[in-house]
């Protein structure tokens, strides 16, 4: 075989690139049919790219979007709620649910969803998204034509579904970028995956602007209906859907020209509600435009609104309801027991009996004044109205609860009390009861008192003489009294005082004959407690100021239960009663009688004119006033000598009369019922005197004073001094044993309960008071040992 290259047969159809292009007609195939050259585009035809490159361009475009999805999916987390979104108020309501205060910047309070009426749950989806429950969480046509108006600069779009629309409001910022918008796309298909549509709806409904600074349709409903979301109509959640659009410009109130936009916007979603089958022809044919009420609640401090809110959250952080920092993250709604017509009667009977008679330009006493009170239910326990000061945002101090002036005779019943429930018997042996008859001669000295001489003065060094107890409570006799803590055992009224209600805390209750004219300075909420454990027949219970509390619209918190025990028996409490009754009829208090029922109380004035008090009861009342006087600059106590025009105020002035008018207007309505009581064993009989009684009346100047009782003339207090303030009354001249004359003040010693009375600088024995000194007996601080006077006891002529 030759090893030259031999011809090899050519392939039908086929030819070489070098003879297709050397134009070999051999080439070009049978029957020398050549295949015609493709030409190449020119002009337009360039431009447009083959169905090649639009394939190709598509695939790696799918590509590109599916890894991108992946890629973003994997990327972006569900982050943690933005502060704005979690910050609530907390909201203070009366026990009818009315709104007190809310304390947040923000006015926002979350509801679950079963507390938002079913007609607003719809108006809303009518308004921002008929197809909530069926659709995806994106609608990506919609986000795209948003985020192109955006980018292109055409303004702030939406297009979201409910979903993004609460994973904006929650989860991410407010500014419109791509960014935020791809970040919103990922999320809500990821929430959608996690939560179930009714938790999100709830989310953007708890969420959402509504305008007048309301977030959350809780926060809405209130501001522009006053009522709560469970109550919405379905016009006006169609109205308050209407403002997620334009929540500045639907409102008809602040912009009433815009009336036909809002009304435009409210009958489009009452027509959505109709086509999705959520409420029928007929109905949406009875609408009327639900015109918002004018103003909103405001969620400021003023007026007792903020005085309420501090005690509230006190009395939540003290009995370890909620704690202080779970309090201010917000999010509790508080029901307290407060009724608002009681504690609007209480305010508007301060007004009348008080605020209004003042003088503040022309005289300065006046700007002194304060009052404080407290009103319980006996049955109940629960604080049904207080009354703290004029305004939280000027006088801050709530003088319902504050515990720095004394409270004066009203403490004297419970001297009684413990009498009584003691079975405490008279130093030479008579029980005491209601008749007992006591030596009511001022500055007598005190008898079986083993820590010294002790000689408190009556009122104006007014002298009685024999008096049963009954009459030395309607006259308020110190005398009486202070002998009375004496034979009782003052260790014993003080437990009695702290059985009833007081705090065992509160300052200067402390055992000793001065017990019984009232240096302890417990707070009229206090006080109140205890009367009400009298008007309870001697039951118990610490009183109540918060009735449910909510966390976030959904959890309730536990609330202590509360006790009552019988702290005293029945028979002393209604005894008690007895008495204070007759102090209403015939003694210090009868302006009380202007509440038109059944009334006992106690009238009472601290020394040197610095408070005035009235603590009083009915059978369904309990409720204690206190007007006060504090230096508006300094807050030191002042005397009120003067105030209101008048030479001085007592317990049964202004106290008693507000006492009057506000018993009146907060039981109107309610029927008259008398006290039922149990009376201790011959509390109708009067004990008579033994011919040897040590309490037998003295001849009014054991004391050795040598002022004459007319020289004190209109003089109110020397009592005890309040506690790191000044002398009870300016000094006399105590070198002469001379009164000072013309005004209040009485000549009577330094009488300074503990350490700190008087200076020891004279002998105030003279003077028929204790000795002012550092307790010291053995005449260094001016005292007298012969007598064993005893020092830091108040011989205070403290007026009813």
């Amino acid at each position: 075989m030759s090893d030259e290259p031999q011809p090899q047969p050519q392939t039908p159809g086929w030819a070489s690139r070098e003879s297709l292009a050397a134009g070999d007609p051999q080439a070009a195939g049978p029957e020398g049919s050549a295949k015609p050259k493709k030409p190449k585009r020119t002009g337009w035809r360039r431009l447009i790219p083959t169905w090649r490159m639009v394939l190709g361009t598509f695939v790696v475009g799918v590509l590109l979007l599916i890894g991108g999805f992946f890629v973003g999916y994997s990327l972006v987390k569900i982050p943690a709620a933005n502060a704005l979104a979690t910050e609530q108020a907390n909201v203070y309501l009366y026990a009818d649910g009315s709104v007190i205060a809310r304390d947040g910047e923000v006015n926002r309070e979350s509801v679950g969803l079963a507390r938002i009426s079913k007609d607003a749950q719809h108006a809303v989806l009518a308004a921002e998204d008929r197809d909530f429950y069926t659709e995806s969480a994106v609608d990506p046509g919609a986000m795209i034509r948003a985020g192109w108006n955006t980018a292109t600069g055409k303004g702030k779009q939406s297009g979201s579904t409910i979903t993004q629309q609460y994973v904006k409001n929650y989860y991410l910022a407010q500014e419109q970028t791509i960014s935020r918008k791809v970040k919103e796309f990922f999320i809500s298909i990821k929430l959608d995956r996690e939560k179930s549509k009714d938790e999100i709806l709830e989310g953007y409904l708890n969420t959402s602007f509504f305008g007048r600074g309301a977030y959350g349709i809780q926060a809405a409903a209130q501001a522009y209906y006053g009522i709560d979301a469970k109550d919405l109509t379905a016009g006006q959640g169609a109205y308050l859907a209407s403002l997620l659009n334009a929540p500045s410009q639907y409102d008809v109130v602040a912009h009433p020209e815009n009336r036909p936009a809002a009304e435009s916007r409210w009958n489009y979603v009452l027509d959505g509600m109709v086509k999705k089958g959520w409420l029928t022809q007929s109905e949406r044919a009875a609408q009327k435009f639900p015109v918002p009420k004018q103003s909103t609640i405001s969620t400021g401090m003023s007026g007792q609104r903020g005085y309420i809110v501090n005690i509230v959250k006190d009395y939540l952080i003290s009995n370890e309801i909620v704690g202080e920092e779970e309090l201010d993250r917000g999010g509790y709604r508080i029901t307290t027991t407060l009724q608002k017509d009681k504690q609007d009667a209480f305010v508007k009977a301060v007004d009348d009996k008080l605020m209004s008679q003042l003088d503040k330009k022309e005289r300065e006493v006046d700007t002194y004044v304060r009052a404080g009170g407290a009103s319980v239910d006996p049955k109940t326990g629960k604080v049904v109205a207080m009354y703290n000061g004029i305004d939280y945002v000027k006088q801050y101090t709530p003088n319902a609860t504050r515990r720095d002036f004394q409270v004066g005779s009203t403490f004297k019943p419970f001297v009684f009390t413990s009498a009584v429930e003691n079975h405490s018997e008279t130093q030479d042996g008579r029980t005491i009861n209601p008749n007992t008859i006591y030596d009511g001669t001022s500055e007598r000295p005190v008898q079986g008192w083993s820590g010294g001489r002790y000689a408190p003065e009556n009122e104006d060094h007014r002298d009685y003489g024999d008096v049963t107890v009954r009459e030395a409570t309607d006259k308020s006799v110190n005398a009486v009294y202070a002998q009375m803590a004496v034979d009782v055992g003052s260790d014993k009224v003080m437990q009695t005082a702290i059985d009833l209600g007081l705090s065992k805390n509160t300052p200067e209750l402390t055992p000793s004959p001065s017990i019984a004219l009232g240096v302890a300075t417990a707070s009229p909420l206090d006080m109140a407690e205890a009367y009400a454990t009298l008007a309870n027949h001697g039951r118990h219970g610490t009183y109540t100021l918060v009735e449910k509390v909510m966390k976030d619209g959904k959890h309730e918190v536990d609330l202590p239960e509360r006790r009552e025990h019988q702290a005293v028996s029945r028979e002393a409490a209604d005894t008690t009663t007895s008495v204070l009754r007759s102090v209403v009829q015939n003694g210090t208090a009868t302006a009380a009688q202007a509440a038109g029922r059944p009334a006992a109380g106690k009238t009472g004035t601290a020394e040197e004119d610095t408070a005035a008090w009235f603590a009083g009861y009915t059978p369904e009342l309990a409720t204690v006033v206190a007007v006060m006087g504090q230096d508006p600059e300094t807050a030191a106590h002042k005397s009120l000598y003067g105030a209101m025009g008048l030479p001085r105020i007592n317990g049964g002035g202004a106290p008693a009369e507000i006492w009057g008018q506000y018993t009146r207007d907060a039981l109107k309505g309610e029927p008259v019922t008398d006290f039922d009581l149990q009376l201790q064993t011959g509390a109708d009989v009067t004990a008579a005197p033994s011919a040897d009684s040590s309490d037998e009346a003295g001849s009014g100047d054991e004391s050795g004073t040598g002022a004459p009782d007319d020289e004190s003339s209109g003089n109110e207090e020397t009592g005890a001094e309040t506690p790191g303030g000044s002398a009870s009354s300016p000094p006399g001249d105590t070198s002469t044993g001379g009164p000072t004359t013309g005004g209040p003040t009485t000549g009577g010693p330094s009488t300074e309960p503990g350490p700190t009375g008087g200076d020891g600088s004279g002998d105030d024995s003279s003077n028929g008071g204790t000795e002012g000194g550092e307790g010291d007996t053995t005449g260094a601080g001016g005292g007298d040992p012969d007598t064993g006077t005893i020092a830091g006891l108040p011989t205070d002529s403290r007026r009813p």
